[in-house]
């Protein structure tokens, strides 16, 4: 299914599977990448090292193109930006802005710059940068996210852009791609379906608290770190729901240091970020949970306690009951979705 999106990136199907932190790492990606899609790398959650050895390691398993998902604000972002230059990345993707030195840094050498954005004139402002193309995730969609549902997020953007657009939250099937095919979109991004594949990490009896969910099974928190965050419905959630500020901050402080010292950040890094957040108007309790969240993320996905952690998800958990590969969900989306525009082209409704 060629689309102005598979011809920018260079794959041979418009889906992509997301950076996901904790999940995203070389044997997802590849997969998706041998599969035809386009596997994004998660790197906010990998320290330099780490994330240089993943870049090789995804390689050597896959000659395909693949990107990897970079932290705009974070404080050797441009040293990544470096690294994959380096490597012959292909695409480097953005959860928040970057600047407009970064986009041009990247672009200067080949890599396609893909933004994800929540809004129209977000992405009239990284369009306007240099942006190749821009991912959209409505309200749907795990993890950060928007108040705005898909259905209407995706049209406002259309219009707003000339470029390449990637519809995200919600998706999960060919009927998916379909619709967003149908809209204009040049591609769908998924990050809770590649979660529930057998190629991913995330340990098997975590992907089952996943599977059990009905459509009610998530819900938004600004709990985690005073940003909207949409996550599995557990115990831990429902108690951080109803703890009070003194409790959460607590239990921020001390996930705070411990990612201090799993991600290799010094103390002055994180002040750093932190007075970043404070200008934009966030509160001290909600600065330090911000470095809580990598944490409560790993504690569930990595370690497998949703006990201790939680677990991001879209609502599309609620439609999901297999662990397909991923070879095989690509191959059954494209398939679909090729068979529905056909029907639909041939005046068929049914």
């Amino acid at each position: 299914m060629k689309t102005a999106f598979t011809e920018l990136v260079g794959v041979r199907h418009p889906v992509v599977q997301t950076g996901m932190g904790w999940v995203a790492g070389p044997r997802l990606v590849s997969a998706t990448a041998e599969a035809g899609g386009l596997g994004i790398l998660a790197s906010a959650t990998m320290t330099y090292d780490e994330l240089a050895a993943a870049i090789k390691e995804t390689r050597s398993r896959t000659v395909n193109p693949f990107g990897v998902n970079l932290r705009a604000d974070a404080e050797d972002a441009g040293r990544r930006a470096d690294l994959l230059i380096a490597e012959g990345v292909r695409v480097a993707s953005f959860a928040l802005a970057p600047k407009r030195e970064l986009i041009t840094k990247l672009k200067d050498h080949g890599i396609v710059v893909l933004p994800s954005v929540g809004a129209a004139r977000h992405a009239e402002k990284v369009v306007a940068w240099g942006a190749d193309a821009v991912v959209v995730q409505g309200g749907e969609g795990g993890g950060h996210t928007g108040g705005v549902a898909t259905t209407l997020l995706l049209p406002a953007i259309l219009d707003a852009v000339n470029v390449p657009v990637v519809a995200a939250g919600g998706f999960f099937d060919g009927r998916g791609l379909a619709a967003a095919r149908a809209y204009g979109a040049a591609g769908i991004a998924m990050g809770t379906r590649f979660l529930l594949t057998r190629e991913s990490t995330v340990p098997d009896a975590v992907k089952q608290q996943y599977l059990d969910r009905d459509l009610g099974g998530t819900v938004v928190t600004r709990k985690v770190d005073g940003m909207p965050h949409r996550v599995l419905r557990t115990e831990l959630v429902d108690a951080l729901e109803k703890s009070g500020p003194l409790t959460g901050f607590a239990r921020a402080a001390v996930n705070a240091a411990r990612f201090r010292r799993l991600s290799g950040l010094s103390w002055g890094a994180l002040v750093r970020e932190g007075l970043r957040l404070r200008h934009s108007g966030r509160t001290r309790a909600q600065v330090l949970m911000a470095a809580n969240t990598p944490m409560l993320l790993r504690a569930g996905l990595v370690d497998g306690d949703p006990a201790a952690g939680v677990l991001a998800s879209g609502q599309v958990a609620g439609l999901l009951r297999d662990l397909p590969r991923v070879a095989d969900l690509i191959e059954g989306i494209v398939a679909d979705a090729e068979a529905i525009l056909r029907r639909l082209g041939d005046g068929c409704c049914a």
